[in-house]
């Protein structure tokens, strides 16, 4: 039998580790990124951020009227965050896809080597969360998009994601459009 100050030390290390991957997870669906690297949508993950195609959408998610943050690190497998002003930014991971997300901000970032048409639907794919009509993430209702302040009428997987595009999705409730003012960095 193990002494009791052994079995508080271990207690409090798996402890340790439940909070420290809790941590982690902070999402409005689930911030594993659903990728290995493997090529989806005929998108890379490539070891360094390409800049030749260099443009930045904005999307936010409303679930019942409430907005749920955007997770960081989609798109980058294995991130490494650093703690910056601003929040958590990744900075780094195994390899980056051509469109990720580097904080909770809602800003995607599309890098490419060639300048291409991608869409949400793309982005929910490397995601590794469902996107249509009815569903975005695990949360199932009506859902009503918006692009640039105007309803979208049509399968929000098909939105393109173009250079300060503002994009917002509700689920179930029909929240108003929240403009969204791009830094001037972006």
């Amino acid at each position: 039998m193990l002494p009791a100050a052994v079995v508080l030390v271990l207690a409090v290390v798996a402890l340790v580790v439940v909070v420290s991957q809790r941590g982690n997870t902070s999402s409005s669906a689930s911030s594993s990124t659903g990728v290995t690297g493997q090529t989806v949508d005929g998108i890379q993950c490539q070891t360094n951020e390409q800049v030749l195609f260099h443009i930045h959408a904005h999307l936010a998610v409303f679930v019942s009227g409430q907005q749920k943050p955007v997770p960081q690190g989609i798109g980058i497998p294995n991130p490494q965050v650093e703690q910056t002003q601003a929040g958590p930014f990744v900075v780094s991971g195994s390899c980056f896809y051509w469109l990720h997300t580097h904080a909770t901000d809602g800003i995607i970032h599309i890098e490419a080597p060639a300048q291409r048409t991608f869409t949400l639907g793309n982005f929910f794919d490397i995601w590794g969360q469902p996107l249509s009509t009815s569903q975005v993430g695990p949360n199932s209702g009506q859902v009503i998009a918006y692009v640039n302040g105007q309803r979208f009428a049509g399968d929000p997987r098909s939105i393109p994601l173009g250079a300060h595009t503002v994009i917002q999705l509700n689920v179930g409730t029909d929240a108003p459009f929240q403009p969204y003012t791009f830094g001037s960095n972006l």
